[in-house]
């Protein structure tokens, strides 16, 4: 396969690598160089890319196993999601900082899910992947997919609504 084919087929959920990587790992820099591992890797799998089913579920599999392994060898106690979509400049200043606020508690509580939880959440609810895609990444069937990213939307909800009522228990 030549480079232009090669790039013809990982162009399309190249910047899912990075996101995946991003929010797996602590930095932008260990990103884009998980993004550059798991792109060579690819590389190097070049010839034998055509009996793969699904190139992009082969790309996040090796993503997510990079990013698993860098995490084991070094076990960042830093941990950072970002999530740069959001943006909303409509709205008044104490509504937007409320609003960031927010995501900031989403953040740190997606952070303190288990890790495939937190895998799930990402590809599901971020990158926008369909259940069957998550299984296949996964390694899972896609019931145990819909369980464990609802038992982390019941988890993000529960806790975003603690903060919310400032820690008093509403029932």
């Amino acid at each position: 396969m030549k480079q232009q084919e090669f790039l013809h087929i990982i162009s399309p959920f190249k910047d899912k690598i990075f996101r995946v990587a991003k929010r797996l790992l602590t930095s932008i820099e260990e990103a884009e160089d998980a993004t550059q591992e798991v792109l060579v890797r690819l590389w190097n799998k070049n010839d034998s890319l055509n009996k793969y089913n699904s190139v992009e579920a082969l790309a996040m599999t090796m993503t997510k196993n990079y990013c698993l392994d860098q995490l084991k060898s070094k076990r960042a106690s830093n941990l950072k999601l970002v999530h740069n979509n959001y943006d909303d400049n409509a709205t008044r200043v104490d509504k937007v900082i409320e609003d960031k606020d927010s995501w900031d508690w989403v953040e740190k509580i997606i952070d303190e899910l288990p890790e495939q939880q937190k895998i799930i959440v990402q590809m599901r609810d971020i990158e926008e992947y369909e259940f069957s895609e998550i299984a296949t990444v996964l390694d899972m069937n896609e019931t145990a997919v819909r369980v464990a990213l609802s038992r982390a939307r019941k988890i993000i909800k529960e806790k975003l609504l603690e903060k919310h009522n400032y820690g008093i228990k509403v029932n």
